[in-house]
């Protein structure tokens, strides 16, 4: 049931509001109502979105709507992109709403889905990001077939923040130890990693071409990643792309502790850096091999992601500035450097707490 808004005034009135969605600034926009009783709002609130519901109707189901908004944005948007949308509708949201009436989805109902994708397990981020896909959904209808968006009023479900499990110290001392004794590509690759935070992607599409040994410097164009294509016979394929953001084309200066390391395995221009020919590997095959090195080095077990959150931990550690790590990174803000990969450990703030006696 949609609630009402009404309180009773100083003046000895009644009044009701009800959202008119936001303004530019992000602030909510309401319509009022006033009267002698609280009946007497209610009535007016009724009638109100009686008419509005009649002047905004829309007799297309969530299913076509889909359909003709995925036509206006599929020149604008990436291949994995399209992708990962696709997978979102398929899998979450058009087994729900397909069949419904783009006009008639109320609030209370996408609450429900919701919930009910929380109960199902999946995670609070994962239920905001098809969030996300079904408010751009919406605002395509409410711009071209002017329909009352169920979603103005709606809240983002809370990000639960996930703590990621990292090497300490001593463990990276041992991983770097194990890989200064058995050099290969793949110890390459991670080492790499290690000392400049590049995704497992951006490493895996990296080519010789990319590394200037004079000037020392390693260029970031190329990510490589796994899709799926449910309109072909094999159902996921490797795809080569631009990195996800404009701030993640950049250039990693290179500490010299690689440099010899790079030196020992380079190949010509075209081949790929971690592969040592002209085919790439795979992130995940990246990924088996981390964790097949991870248990010969009897250490436990972490997400190559992992090394990209302990090389921006140890920059903090030793003295980066905040802006500087934000863009060797890759990030679009310095908010989500902090946000995301900055992890203090209880060593640190023993470090840190110890200055304040210091200061006394």
């Amino acid at each position: 049931m949609v609630g009402y808004n009404i309180y009773h005034r100083r003046d000895g009135r009644f009044e009701g509001r009800i959202s008119r969605g936001k303004q530019k600034n992000g602030r909510r926009r309401f319509h009022y109502f006033f009267g002698k009783t609280r009946e007497e709002v209610k009535k007016k609130i009724d009638a109100h979105r009686s008419q509005v519901a009649h002047s905004y109707s829309c007799d297309m189901t969530m299913g076509e709507i889909i359909k003709k908004w995925a036509m206006t944005v599929k020149h604008n948007i990436k291949e994995s992109t399209a992708a990962n949308y696709r997978m979102k509708l398929d899998k979450h949201i058009l087994p729900v709403f397909s069949e419904r009436r783009i006009d008639a989805i109320t609030s209370d109902e996408i609450y429900s889905f919701i919930d009910s994708k929380l109960n199902s397990g999946l995670s609070s981020r994962y239920v905001a990001d098809i969030l996300v896909l079904l408010k751009t959904i919406f605002k395509y209808a409410v711009q071209v077939y002017h329909i009352q968006n169920p979603l103005t009023a709606v809240s983002t479900p809370k990000i639960e923040k996930t703590d990621i499990e990292l090497l300490d110290d001593d463990q990276r001392g041992k991983l770097e130890q194990y890989i200064a004794e058995n050099p290969n590509h793949t110890t390459l690759g991670i080492g790499l990693s290690m000392v400049t935070g590049i995704r497992v992607g951006e490493l895996c599409a990296l080519k010789w071409e990319d590394i200037d040994f004079k000037k020392r410097v390693m260029s970031v164009r190329k990510t490589i990643q796994r899709i799926q294509t449910p309109d072909c016979e094999c159902k996921t394929k490797l795809i080569i792309a631009e990195p996800k953001s404009r701030s993640s084309k950049r250039e990693i200066p290179l500490p010299e502790c690689i440099i010899e390391f790079l030196e020992k395995f380079k190949g010509s221009a075209k081949e790929y850096v971690i592969s040592g020919t002209d085919k790439p590997t795979e992130p995940r095959t990246m990924q088996y091999r981390f964790k097949s090195i991870l248990k010969n080095a009897k250490l436990p077990s972490v997400h190559f992601h992992a090394l990209r959150h302990m090389f921006a931990t140890r920059c903090v550690k030793i003295g980066f500035d905040i802006k500087t790590l934000s863009e060797l990174l890759g990030h679009s803000s310095v908010e989500l450097t902090l946000k995301r990969y900055v992890h203090s450990s209880f060593e640190r703030k023993i470090e840190c707490m110890s200055l304040v006696s210091a200061s006394f």
